[in-house]
């Protein structure tokens, strides 16, 4: 039974069983136990299911990972140590040294650098473009070592809303994946695989924790991007990993193939994992999200009203009001809010913006 997100925000996940705790069990331990070496063996070689070591997997992170796969309507989903180190596995997943991917110019100024200056010293460039640009345009900044295109549902901070549905078609005319950070909108608001994303990354330090008590990351996979149609593209995932005696995720994992990777390949090397105590307030946080994220955009909504009508508010910029050039764009995407934050100008200048941010009280 499919239910409704908000049921599911509080129900999906972890379903304990007769005698099982009710809420979610914190699992601090880094490692498990098993009676016989066969069984650790089979483990290690991705021949059974099961945990081994808190740097690769957890169960009170998995069963949190599965409630944000539910919510966004994936095929599987893992937890990181933050959205920086979600971003990073999206791409670094199915990117190595010599390969390109495309971003929107718009995006977070932490990710921004990631991906122009630690990524480029890794050998993998990154080519920024203006998500307003027309499919024509987009395809001539597509190279033959292209391997993703990269775009957030609500740029931070600017809140201009992507249109996703035309970044997918531009990606997938292309045979590559569309990756969607959707931190802003969260799955109440917008759920990107709707509108052909492939790929979806959160931080949830923001919305999703939602009490500034957790940093964490989230990665989920739709399960709809046909690795094996583009296999010369995307090795990785489609030619033997000698490091697990030769398995090839597509052929051994089908829709898992790309969270499996990223979470026995390059967890165990990078070892970028959620504190299980963070993951357990992560959990908490999601029981409220359908809630809060209504609060938030129509607190937001009556905030840049009130600011767009005050004679010392030289500008204001939120997705929800008219004059927003992404007006149209929200009303299809987030039909019901956008998120919680918007950006202004004060007339007067640097210091009397200055003067203001250091007047405030109650946001800080």
């Amino acid at each position: 039974m499919d239910y409704h997100i908000d049921t599911k925000c509080i129900q999906e996940g972890y379903k304990p069983t007769k005698g099982e705790p009710r809420e979610v069990p914190i699992i601090q331990s880094t490692t498990f136990k098993y009676d016989t070496s066969e069984e650790m063996g089979k483990l290690f070689d991705l021949e059974a299911t099961g945990y081994f070591y808190t740097r690769l997997q957890n169960p009170t992170n998995d069963y949190v990972a599965e409630k944000i796969n539910a919510l966004e309507g994936g095929a599987a989903a893992m937890l990181t140590s933050s959205g920086q180190a979600a971003n990073f596995f999206a791409l670094f997943n199915i990117c190595e040294s010599g390969d390109h991917f495309i971003a929107s110019s718009s995006i977070y100024g932490g990710t921004y650098n990631l991906f122009n200056i630690t990524m480029k010293k890794m050998g993998i460039d990154c080519t920024f473009v203006d998500q307003e640009l027309s499919l024509e345009e987009l395809a001539k900044f597509v190279k033959p070592n292209t391997k993703a295109v990269f775009g957030e549902t609500i740029t931070n901070p600017t809140v201009n809303v992507l249109d996703i549905e035309k970044f997918a078609t531009f990606a997938h005319d292309h045979g590559i994946p569309l990756i969607i950070d959707n931190t802003f909108a969260t799955p109440i608001n917008c759920r990107p695989f709707e509108w052909g994303a492939d790929i979806v990354t959160h931080s949830t330090t923001k919305y999703m924790d939602g009490h500034g008590a957790a940093v964490g990351g989230a990665i989920v996979d739709s399960g709809n991007f046909d690795w094996e149609k583009n296999r010369d593209k995307f090795p990785g995932l489609t030619t033997p990993d000698e490091s697990y005696h030769g398995i090839t995720y597509t052929e051994k994992f089908g829709k898992g193939a790309y969270i499996t990777k990223a979470t026995v390949q390059l967890m165990r090397d990078l070892g970028s994992i959620q504190s299980p105590q963070h993951a357990f307030y992560l959990s908490l946080g999601l029981e409220s999200l359908h809630l809060r994220m209504k609060r938030h955009t129509e607190s937001a909504l009556k905030v840049a009203k009130y600011l767009e009508s005050h004679e010392e508010v030289a500008w204001v910029n939120f997705p929800e009001l008219e004059s927003h050039p992404s007006n149209e764009l929200a009303k299809k995407y987030c039909p019901q809010g956008t998120c919680g934050v918007l950006n202004f100008g004060i007339k007067g200048g640097r210091e009397r913006s200055i003067k203001f941010m250091d007047s405030l009280k109650l946001a800080s």
